[in-house]
């Protein structure tokens, strides 16, 4: 069993984690960021869920370059082969459910 206080999390470098759970192959992982992350397609499915702060997430869909502001609360899912990239807007605390060793 764990207890995990999402707000007090924070990393000595952008985009560290707090490994949470490994339940089959699917991570669940607690990142701290104020920097943005790279351009990226992941292995498999992602889930991204905004815990605290803001992230303008930029996507490609259609082969068009998309953004759009996640709040507090928010869920980003990229299917496979979705090309995405996060920005923080200041520090964001995010929760990230993928395939074990995805980009």
């Amino acid at each position: 069993m764990k207890i995990i206080r999402s707000k007090s999390f924070t990393g000595e470098r952008p985009w560290a984690a707090l490994d949470i759970a490994n339940m089959n192959g699917i991570t669940t992982r607690l990142h701290w960021t104020d920097q943005p992350y790279n351009w990226h397609v992941n292995d498999g499915q992602e889930v991204f869920a905004v815990l605290d702060g803001r992230v303008e997430m930029h996507y490609k869909a259609d082969g068009l370059e998309q953004s759009t502001i996640l709040e507090t609360g928010d869920v980003f899912y990229a299917s496979v082969g979705t090309a995405h990239v996060a920005h923080p807007l200041g520090v964001a605390r995010i929760l990230v459910v993928e395939s074990e060793g995805s980009v």
